[in-house]
């Protein structure tokens, strides 16, 4: 079981952050098991976990995806591997093949998940869940088949009898599987974005006034 945080410490120094900047994050785990966040690393032991950008962008998603969790009956960390490696979180997404939002769901596919909007990220994730669903359904519960269908086509995957000799494919399959590992032995504190008075970042598990 994870230890839980009890204190992230995370002195971002007063900085001049443009509307269009994108702050990278470095983290640090000290030997008394503080972890520290950081945009200005001092020393080699700091690393470059995400960007502040990304912080932004997986704000407010949980509630949706544990909702489209419940009523699909798939667990949050494969919806929230799936949107790392389709979108990066990005809700305006769009792919050269046409592929939309979070999920990224082929045109075709949001139509037959009767949605109206698929840039709509409440939209996007019950239908891209619902579509996993189906999936997994149509390949038994193997879920190596089910996303190797996600990115390639259930009638691809049915064709070669497993998953598709596709190098992207096969990159694909192996990268949700991965993340979607890491999420259920590490489970994330949830981790919340304070800006103090003097214009200074703070993330930690214990914000002010919660």
């Amino acid at each position: 079981m994870m230890k839980i945080i009890s204190i992230i410490s995370l002195m971002l120094a007063v900085l001049s952050f443009s509307s269009s900047g994108n702050a990278d994050i470095y983290k640090y785990v000290d030997e008394d098991g503080v972890i520290h966040l950081t945009n200005i690393p001092k020393g080699n032991h700091y690393k470059k976990v995400m960007a502040e950008n990304i912080i932004d962008r997986r704000a407010g998603y949980g509630n949706i995806i544990r909702s489209a969790s419940y009523k699909y009956g798939i667990e949050p960390s494969l919806i929230e591997a799936l949107i790392t490696v389709e979108s990066n979180w990005d809700s305006s997404a769009v792919s050269k093949k046409g592929a939309i939002g979070l999920m990224q769901l082929m045109p075709a596919t949001a139509y037959d998940m009767q949605i109206i909007n698929p840039f709509d990220p409440v939209q996007n994730i019950e239908a891209g869940t619902r579509y996993l669903r189906f999936l997994l359904d149509r390949f038994n519960g193997k879920l190596d088949l089910a996303l190797a269908a996600y990115n390639s086509g259930p009638t691809t995957v049915e064709k070669s009898g497993g998953i598709p000799a596709i190098a992207e494919t096969r990159r694909y399959v192996r990268k949700v599987l991965s993340i979607n590992n890491r999420k259920q032995q590490r489970p994330e504190a949830r981790i919340y974005k304070v800006v103090d008075d003097n214009g200074t970042l703070l993330f930690t598990d214990n914000p002010p006034g919660i």
